[in-house]
């Protein structure tokens, strides 16, 4: 990475950089060892090209193909919407090659406090979770947690709950999935209780949703439908002074890195979020892959453009066939419903400079560092092996998010350009990509990015943001759960009745 004081360019192959400020055409900015002068003028964050480009050839940024050129394009251009179109309208293939041995840099060892479940699962949060089987019983549920929680105050880390619309109405695998999800995260060891409540004649039986939950621990868990008890508030109460009374035995103690399960996300993103932040959480990531533990990644059509680099690091090839199985069925959703595959960046994010899905997927896969990928799980699905892990889910920040809780994420790593006030059931760190959102949203915001382009050394930063995750997984408030920002959202995918 060549840092200088107005662009920046990610890798010397790349045709572009990245304007650090705002740049006026006619200005000259220096970019390695190349010097051009400005033909247009280049906002913060958007690309200028640092050598000519022809129609038809491709544009490189992070030393990848982000599109190709639709006109002629000289150095010192302004790069964008513009000129430049995607690659993923061509036919993609995909061919197997064994992944090079990664020499995993040892991890000094670290240590968090967290709560060890009779599972073995080790959770960063004490707190009883409220779900509901149906969304007719989602504003019960709410009344239910904020009337928990003023009358357990403090004895245990909180009382959330978490309703959703769906659960009737449903059929197939769209219910199958909303079913599966649930059951996911009432195993969560983030919840030393959980209450489940229904209605009674949904779709979403109480019985059903337990089966498919057969690891949960029983003695944490307490169910009702609301149709057969006289007061929900009552009942619902009685249940909850059973599992805090459980649950506020429960102490945490010091444990190995390799227990954290990190959830690694973008949202907002802008043009510095491939280039700071992502990259950071990266490090952050091979830090924990490297102690043992589990980054989990998700986005799968954030990863459409850069899908080959998680392939050429697949631990063998069952997993390559099972990255390639996921990516051809997610861009078979998208074509199955009249879209395509391409359908990204959102406006936000062009305004932020992103050009191009490739561009924001060779961006957004920064966060999943160097590690092998060990495994790949459907959406719904829990995290079986140690080591990075791709998870079905879609870009929505909510769905997606949900997802890596589901998946066992104690901790999420959110990276964000542009910001969002959004929080989720495990803790979630908010990581600006550049200073200035750092310093306009801090209700928001967790850690600051920004230095990394100021020329900080990365691994200070990284060192600072690793320190704030153990700090969090020791019981440290992120932003939004001081907001009350908790929520949870799954992914609809079938018919409504």
């Amino acid at each position: 990475m060549h840092l200088i004081r107005s662009a920046l360019q990610v890798d010397p192959r790349d045709d572009v950089a990245t304007a650090l400020r705002d740049l006026s055409a006619g200005e000259t900015v220096t970019v390695g060892d190349t010097t051009v002068t400005l033909c247009d003028p280049v906002a913060k964050g958007h690309k200028l090209s640092v050598r000519p480009i022809a129609t038809g050839d491709e544009v490189v940024k992070f030393g990848w193909p982000i599109g190709r050129a639709t006109i002629d394009i000289p150095a010192g251009a302004h790069v964008h919407t513009h000129n430049v179109r995607t690659l993923l309208e061509e036919a993609q293939q995909y061919v197997y090659a064994a992944a090079p041995p990664v020499s995993a840099v040892p991890a000094e060892p670290r240590t968090f406090d967290g709560y060890r479940r009779a599972n073995g699962a080790v959770g960063t949060r004490n707190e009883i979770w409220i779900l509901c089987t149906v969304g007719c019983v989602g504003a019960t549920a709410r009344r239910l947690a904020e009337l928990a929680e003023r009358r357990f105050a403090g004895r245990v880390d909180g009382i959330h709950a978490f309703p959703h619309p769906y659960g009737c109405s449903q059929l197939g695998d769209d219910l199958d999935h909303t079913r599966t999800m649930l059951a996911s995260l009432a195993q969560h060891p983030n919840a030393g209780g959980v209450l489940l409540i229904g209605l009674g004649c949904e779709n979403n039986q109480m019985d059903a949703l337990l089966a498919s939950a057969p690891g949960i621990d029983r003695n944490r868990l307490r169910s009702f439908t609301t149709q057969m008890v006289s007061d929900e508030y009552e009942t619902g109460l009685a249940m909850i002074e059973e599992l805090v009374a459980l649950a506020e035995q429960d102490r945490r103690e010091p444990v190995p890195l390799s227990e954290l399960v990190l959830g690694l996300k973008c949202g907002g993103s802008d043009g510095f979020s491939g280039v700071s932040a992502n990259p950071l959480v990266g490090r952050v990531a091979d830090a924990v892959a490297n102690a043992g533990g589990t980054p989990v990644l998700t986005e799968i059509p954030e990863i459409f453009g850069a899908e080959r680099i998680l392939m050429a690091r697949a631990k063998d090839e069952g997993v390559f066939g099972e990255i390639c199985t996921l990516v051809e069925d997610f861009k078979g959703y998208f074509i199955a419903h009249g879209q395509p595959v391409y359908e990204n960046p959102s406006p936000g994010n062009k305004a932020g400079g992103i050009t191009t899905l490739d561009e924001k997927s060779l961006g957004a896969v920064q966060k999943a560092g160097r590690a092998p990928v060990v495994d790949v799980l459907r959406y719904g699905e829990r995290v079986r092996q140690k080591g990075l892990v791709l998870l079905e889910a879609p870009g929505n920040d909510a769905v997606s998010s949900t997802a890596l809780t589901a998946a066992g994420a104690t901790v999420i790593l959110f990276t964000t350009g542009r910001g969002t006030p959004m929080g989720f059931p495990a803790p979630t760190l908010k990581i600006a990509s550049n200073t200035g959102l750092a310093e306009r949203k801090p209700g928001w915001i967790d850690f600051d990015a920004g230095p990394l382009l100021e020329g900080e050394a990365p691994e200070a930063v990284t060192e600072r943001l690793l320190d704030l995750v153990i700090a969090t997984a020791s019981g440290a408030e992120t932003r939004a759960e001081r907001n009350g920002e908790r929520e949870i959202a799954l992914w609809k995918q079938g018919v409504t009745v």
